[in-house]
This record gives C-alpha cells, sequence and structure tokens, in this order.
C-alpha cells in the first residue's frame, strides 16, 4: 500500500504525514539502503527521520570530533560525512536532508540499541550473517561486480574487513528494531479511534491510495531424475571419503566446489540453533554429529549436502557444509516446458480455471493450496501497490487486465536452478481517495501508526532522561522531535 498525500506541507500537527515518514521504522529491517558509521549502527533510509530536526548544514566542523555520545555509543562527525557520502552512492538527493536529520536518526538507533541491551534483548548470529549476505551480494552489485572497488569505497583492506564491521553494525540496528518493535507490541486501536482518526483529517487532505492488484500464479519446475540424483550424491561421498580417510580438508572442499555464498568462508555458518531459520533437514543432521564427525550426503529443498561440526558450544553449533545441485537435462527441461504451455492452453481456452489449475498442477507448496494467490510479504494480504512491487514481478504483470494469463515466464534462481511460470491478475484496484467503508483497514493501519509513533516519542522522551546524553555545542541550534539537548544543558 501507498499513501500520497495531497498537500505536502510538513509540521509537527500533520500527524497523517508523521505517519506516513514512519511506517518504514516499524517494517522490520527490509531497507536495501545501507549507512555504515564507525560506532556500530547501520542508518535505514533517512527519510524517516522528522523533518523538524533541521537546521542548516555547517559549511565547517572537526574531522574527527566527537558529536554525541548516547549511553555506551559514540557518534563522530565522520559518521555524518559517511552518512552523506553512502547517500550520494546511492544516488538519493542529500540537498534538503541536514546534518541534524542524520545526527537525529543516528542518535535514535543508538538510544534503541542501548535499551535493548538492558533489557537483554537479543538477536542471533545466524539472523545477521544472513542479513550481512544480502547486504554485500547488493552492495558488490551496485559497484558492478567488483570487490576490490567496494573494500576501497568503505576503506577496508578486503571484503571481509567490511563483512566485519557489517557484523556489528547490524547486531546494533536489529537490537534498535527489537526494542522498537517491545515499544509498541501492545498498542492497539479501537474502531471509535479509527473513525475519529479518519473524520479529523480535512477532506481535501485525505489520504490517496495507489493502485493495487491481486496476483496468482502456477509454477512447474523440471523433475530431477534418479540420475542426477545418484550422480551429485557421489560426488559428494567422494567429497567425503577423501576428508575422513584422507586428511583433506573440509573447508578447502567447500571453498573449491560448494555452491552457495558461505562457500567463499569455506562452508561456515555460525551460531546455529534449533530454533534457527534453516531447513529440519539440515538442523537434524548438524545436531545429531560430534566436533569433527562428517554427515553422509542428504537432501533439503535447497540442494544436496554434507555437514561437518566445527565447534559445539553449549545450545549453539558452528559447522561447515558443502552443497551441489543435481544437473537438469535439456529434455526434462523442454518437458517442463511443454507441460505449462499446455496447461496455459487450457486455462486460456476456458476448459479449467486457473484457481483450480494451480491447485492440481502448480509446484509450488506455499500458493498451490490457495489457488496460486500471492501474499505481501510487506504487509501479509494479498494485494500488491503497483508502485512498491517487486520490480520483476511488478514488469511481468503491469500490462495484464484482470483475467489475464501472462505468456510463459522462465525464472532462474541464484542458484541457477530454472522454472517455469504463468501468471494472472485476479483483481484490479484503481487509485482512489480514502473511502471509510471501502478502505477500512488501511485506515486502521494509518490510526495504529500514528498512535504507535506517539507511544514511541513518549518512549524516547522518557529514555533520554534516564539516558546519559551528550550533544556538541554545535549542534545545539538544531530543532530535534525529541529532547536530545536539554537533557544535557
Amino acid at each position: 500500500m501507498q499513501l500520497r498525500i495531497k498537500v505536502l506541507k510538513f509540521t509537527p500537527k500533520n500527524n497523517l504525514l508523521w505517519a506516513c515518514f514512519a511506517i518504514a521504522s516499524f517494517q522490520g529491517l527490509n531497507a536495501q539502503e545501507i549507512v555504515v558509521d564507525s560506532t556500530n549502527a547501520i542508518s535505514e533510509t533517512v527519510v524517516n527521520t522528522p523533518k523538524n530536526d533541521s537546521v542548516k548544514p555547517f559549511e565547517k566542523f572537526k574531522a574527527e570530533g566527537v558529536t554525541a555520545v548516547v549511553g555506551e555509543y559514540v557518534i563522530l562527525d565522520s559518521d555524518i560525512d559517511k552518512s552523506y557520502l553512502e547517500l550520494q552512492q546511492q544516488n538519493i538527493p542529500t540537498e534538503e536532508i541536514s546534518r541534524c536529520q542524520l545526527l537525529g536518526k543516528l542518535m535514535e538507533d543508538k538510544l534503541y540499541a542501548h535499551q535493548a541491551k538492558i533489557d537483554s534483548l537479543e538477536v542471533s548470529d545466524v539472523e545477521i550473517t544472513q542479513r550481512i549476505e544480502q547486504q554485500i551480494a547488493y552492495i558488490i552489485s551496485e559497484f558492478g561486480g567488483d570487490e576490490d572497488k567496494v573494500a576501497k569505497f568503505y576503506k577496508k583492506d578486503n571484503i571481509d574487513e567490511l563483512k566485519q564491521e557489517l557484523f556489528n553494525t547490524n547486531k546494533t540496528l536489529m537490537l534498535a528494531s527489537r526494542m522498537q518493535q517491545k515499544v509498541v507490541e501492545d498498542v492497539e486501536v479501537t474502531p471509535e479511534e479509527v473513525r475519529q482518526f479518519f473524520f479529523s483529517i480535512p477532506e481535501d487532505e485525505r489520504p490517496v491510495f495507489s493502485a493495487e492488484v491481486e496476483v496468482a500464479q502456477i509454477i512447474v519446475e523440471p523433475q530431477i531424475t534418479e540420475e542426477a540424483r545418484k550422480k551429485v550424491i557421489d560426488r559428494l561421498n567422494e567429497f567425503r571419503q577423501d576428508i575422513v580417510e584422507n586428511g583433506a580438508s573440509f573447508a578447502t572442499k567447500a571453498v573449491l566446489y560448494s555452491k552457495d555464498g558461505s562457500a567463499a568462508k569455506g562452508g561456515l555458518i555460525e551460531g546455529i540453533r534449533k530454533s534457527s531459520p534453516l531447513a529440519k533437514e539440515f538442523k537434524d543432521v548438524a545436531f545429531s554429529l560430534l566436533e569433527g564427525e562428517v554427515s553422509e550426503p542428504f537432501e533439503t529443498e535447497f540442494g544436496f549436502h554434507i555437514v561437518t561440526v566445527d565447534k559445539i558450544r553449549g545450545q549453539e553449533l558452528d559447522v561447515r557444509h558443502i552443497i551441489l545441485f543435481p544437473e537438469v537435462s535439456q529434455e526434462t527441461l523442454d518437458k517442463a516446458k511443454f507441460q505449462i504451455d499446455s496447461l496455459r492452453t487450457e486455462i486460456v481456452s476456458g476448459n479449467i480455471s486457473f484457481e483450480e489449475a494451480a491447485r492440481r498442477y502448480s509446484d509450488e507448496e506455499e500458493t498451490r493450496n490457495n489457488g496460486g494467490v500471492l501474499v505481501n510479504p510487506v504487509s501479509l494480504d494479498t494485494r500488491f501497490d503497483l508502485t512498491k512491487m517487486d520490480p520483476v514481478l511488478g514488469a511481468q504483470v503491469y500490462n495484464l487486465e484482470e483475467g489475464d494469463v501472462s505468456k510463459v515466464l522462465t525464472d532462474r534462481d541464484r542458484t541457477g536452478k530454472v522454472n517455469f511460470k504463468i501468471l494472472t491478475v485476479t483483481h484490479k484496484y484503481k487509485e482512489h481517495e480514502a473511502d471509510f467503508q471501502k478502505d477500512y483497514e488501511k485506515i486502521k493501519e494509518l490510526a495504529l501508526k500514528e498512535k504507535q509513533i506517539k507511544a514511541i516519542g513518549e518512549w524516547q522522551n522518557k529514555k533520554i532522561k534516564d539516558t546519559y546524553i551528550n550533544v556538541n555545542q554545535d549542534y545545539y541550534d538544531c530543532e530535534f522531535s525529541s529532547d536530545w539537548i536539554k537533557s544535557n544543558q
């Protein structure tokens, strides 16, 4: 859902717009934009910071001066400079973003992280590592795949140094997010509060909701032959035999042959718990091994593995794994393509509905039982804002009218695995001004966000009084939304 406001004047009294700017703060850690500072924080896109945290940028400042201290965290002037460079690298206009805004956002992140430690909130190493892999892949792609350029830009000797810094910075931001979620977890709105929220907005300032679509898909995956399965299992058994009987290095084998992102680290995955978001089969095998023991080959939904346990640390394991994928023959690909072509013909001819075809023939378990209907991973409902959709999916459905069936599309995941799919738009919703009856759920969401923001503001001002805060006098003219300055005067 995208909210577009007719009147874009930003004032502290404009609670609806304030809500729009803050929505992203409660969406988790999905943003691609990354701002790294030297005090272990990554800031999400800074436009989430209130506009009233503003003052004209300074012409002079100390390169390594301390700008602020929040609890145990120190923010340097150079951290703000680095934030500007990061935004420019991402082609985000910085002319209207002041040093005060950037400082305000950095201080907020530090306050949340500081309080999260006091409240003993935790994030697992696995969660952090997974996020780092996504960030590194994104950053490298932005530099044309050149890791050396990435390291040079971030003033690191190599990518591993950047990964280590990202580990610390992600931990801080994830702690901050946990704390923010905890503050608002019990905030709710009543129907009367929703009604008051909506009708308090002047008619000419009410939100306009973007065009949305509901999409369904059918996926046909080429079937792996027994011959291909046996071939990959035999290959893993060769690796295992060389490691167990000849003392070959598991890590070296992983670097040379493993087919996922952990290969560069010798297949290392640290801090696995039984609750970690990994395939059940993978965790079952890992927790059945002793240190140094190498598993037999086994299969998960992602591929075929062998695993060894590097270290057991209480309820956590550090493991290494090698993953391989069976080869798919051209004959198998052609067979899957013919199957979905025939299925599309039957749907277009009216011999079977798209929904029924998905239930019977789609190979995607997550959507099959729902008639192929996709769920928006952000809003968790079935509507997709056309301006906010994944670019690939958006391009695939943009020109489809309601009820149209796309041509057969080929998808290839990061492992090189191919599948075929067809899409249909089950419903289209035109852009329209908010209607209390028809858009009640969206309006309720906005009302809840406003109430959450109020709760966050009250919490923040209370914690500022209870936390050691010191802001450099050069920033006393900033009009922060929270009382950062008064607390240390």
